[in-house]
C-alpha cells in the first residue's frame, strides 16, 4: 500500500510540475493591440538604428516558449538581439488571431509557429523565417539562430558594404 501512495504522490508532482511549465511562461498578450505595439516597435527601431523581430506565436506553443528561453540563455544571441533588434511577440491564439496583422505580412502562419518576421526601421517586411530550419532536437541550433539573426541586422543590409 505504501508503494502505491508514493507512486501516486510522484505522479501528482510530475503532473503539477509539467502543468506549471506550460502555464507560468506568458510572453504573448492576446489582449494587446498588435498594430499599435508594432508601430511603437518600429518607431523605437528607427530611433535606435535597429530592425524589428516579430516572433509570432502564442503562449500555447511550446516551441515559441522554448525559443524565447533559448535566446535569453545564450549570451551571444541575446547580445545580438539587444544590439540589433526590437523584439515583439505577435500573438496568434484562439483569443486573438490578429488576422489583419498576419495578412499584412503575407500570412506567415502558413509556416507554423513560431515564425519570425523581420521588419526594417520603416516597418517594411524584409524576411519571413520558418523556425523549423533553426531547430535541433528539442530546442534550437545556436549557430543557425545566430547566423539567421546576423544576416538580417541593419549592418548586414548596409548597401555601402557591397560597393
Amino acid at each position: 500500500m505504501g508503494k502505491k501512495i508514493i507512486l501516486g504522490i510522484v505522479l501528482l508532482l510530475f503532473v503539477l510540475g509539467s502543468k506549471a511549465q506550460t502555464t507560468d511562461t506568458k510572453i504573448y498578450d492576446p489582449s494587446a493591440n498588435a498594430e499599435t505595439d508594432i508601430a511603437a516597435a518600429v518607431k523605437k527601431a528607427k530611433a535606435e538604428n535597429k530592425h524589428v523581430l516579430l516572433q509570432a506565436g502564442g503562449n500555447w506553443c511550446s516551441w515559441c516558449i522554448e525559443f524565447n528561453k533559448f535566446t535569453q540563455t545564450n549570451g551571444s544571441i541575446d547580445s545580438l538581439l539587444n544590439k540589433c533588434f526590437v523584439v515583439y511577440h505577435l500573438n496568434y491564439s484562439k483569443e486573438n488571431e490578429n488576422k489583419a496583422v498576419f495578412a499584412k505580412y503575407g500570412y506567415p502562419q502558413r509556416f507554423g509557429f513560431p515564425v519570425f518576421i523581420i521588419l526594417d526601421e520603416n516597418g517594411n517586411r524584409l524576411h519571413t523565417q520558418n523556425s523549423e530550419y533553426l531547430e535541433q532536437g528539442r530546442s534550437y541550433n545556436k549557430q543557425k539562430v545566430f547566423e539567421f539573426l546576423l544576416q538580417w541586422t541593419p549592418q548586414a543590409l548596409d548597401a555601402s558594404l557591397y560597393k
